[in-house]
Parts: C-alpha cells; structure tokens; sequence
C-alpha cells in the first residue's frame, strides 16, 4: 500500500468528522499496489448512516482531504443503506485494503 502512516491517519480523521467515526474506510485502485507508481488515491467509504446525498458527500469529503493531503488527485465513492451496488463497489470490496 503507498500511502504514509500519517496519510492514512489523516484520511481515517476527516472521514470520521464527516460520517462518524464507525465510518469504514478501504484504499483500493493502484495504490494498493506497492510495485505500480503514481495514480490518484481511490476510497471507498462505507457508512450505516443514510445520506441524503452521497454524491455531494462524496465531493465535500474529497475536497477536505486534498485541503489536508495537499494537491492530488482523490476520488472519494460513499455506500450506505440505500446505495444500489454497483461493479465499481463490488471491485472496490474486492480487492480494496481497510485503512
């Protein structure tokens, strides 16, 4: 996994303020492997609570963690009760590390 002991920190802070701390957070995409280089950083971020919507969730929380991880590119995908799974999803379960 290529990411820092203190970006993961970080990350796992801020999802918290924003969903709750029961929040589950999975790295998934190039920097779970530690061979490849580059790429954006890719979560997937579980939550029991319902939102009204995951989309602006999604961007409010991406936004926050480029404030505080500095300029890179952070693609944010947000499941709870309601979402309809979707291969994305399903691929991020699959292979994605839990940070």
């Amino acid at each position: 996994m290529r990411l820092t002991s203190q970006q993961i920190a970080t990350i796992r802070q801020v999802v918290a303020e924003q969903l709750g701390s029961d929040a589950r957070v999975l790295l998934f995409g190039s920097r779970v492997d530690d061979a490849a280089r580059g790429g954006d950083i890719d979560l997937l971020v579980e939550t029991d609570r319902e939102l009204a919507n995951r989309a602006a969730e999604a961007s409010r929380l991406a936004a926050k963690l480029q404030l505080v991880l500095g300029d890179q590119r952070i693609d944010v995908v947000i499941i709870d009760p309601t979402t309809r799974l979707q291969p994305i999803h399903r691929a991020a379960r699959e292979t994605g590390v839990a940070l």
